[in-house]
């Protein structure tokens, strides 16, 4: 009985310790793994961010220089992240992660970046679900639409006409497609807006921290 006894708890010592290692092999596995998804994550919002505003314009880490708002992306509780650019620690750009229910297919968001002249230095959709070979040629990689953004502001054009042609505005529509372009550029002009009354907000802070209202 005794050897029986000895063998079965052999048995579960072995068992737990093959159970410990596989254990500890796992997360190791993981760490590994959610540190490069991390990296990776770090690396297409940088170039994301480039892709928006030119390195030469800024000297900080505008990838830690940031402020989270509630009141940007209105209707939605998930918090907005604005980047800031400063040049010799005076701001000289923002981009806002913008998001705009009115797709349609749902959610579009978009990276927005604005000088603090108002003009905006570059659009890009970072995610969608517009259909294909229509509504995703907001992607800069389907077309070149979402460059005509780039140098716009609320003063050109004017503020009213910024909506697509078949609404009367300046902007062209996609061919085969209008609800997808109409909402990318009501979103834009939002941002500008909300840069505009808000830009003071934006950048009166130095370190990345949670804020809302007006």
């Amino acid at each position: 009985m005794n050897a029986i006894i000895k063998k079965t708890l052999s048995a579960a010592a072995i068992l737990g310790g093959f159970s410990l290692l596989g254990l500890g092999l796992t997360s190791l596995t993981f760490h590994k793994t959610e540190a490069k998804i991390q990296e990776n994550e770090r690396q297409a919002l940088l170039t994301n961010l480039k892709a928006v505003i030119p390195e030469s314009l800024y000297d900080n880490d505008i990838v830690n220089d940031t402020i989270e708002v509630s009141d940007l992306n209105q209707g939605l509780s998930k918090p907005a992240i604005i980047y800031r650019a400063r040049q010799k620690g005076t701001p000289v750009a923002a981009v806002m992660t913008v998001v705009t229910p009115n797709g349609y297919s749902g959610n579009i968001s978009l990276l927005v970046a604005v000088k603090t002249d108002g003009a905006l230095t570059g659009v890009r959709a970072i995610s969608h679900r517009e259909t294909p070979g229509l509504g995703d040629k907001i992607e800069i990689e389907r077309s070149d639409w979402i460059l005509a953004f780039d140098g716009k502001s609320l003063a050109m054009p004017k503020a009213q006409e910024w909506a697509v042609k078949r609404d009367g505005g300046h902007f062209d529509q996609l061919t085969g497609a209008t609800i997808t372009p109409r909402a990318v550029v009501g979103a834009i002009k939002n941002a500008l807006l909300y840069f505009k009354h808000n830009q003071v907000r934006i950048f009166s802070t130095t370190e990345s921290t949670p804020e809302g209202g007006n």
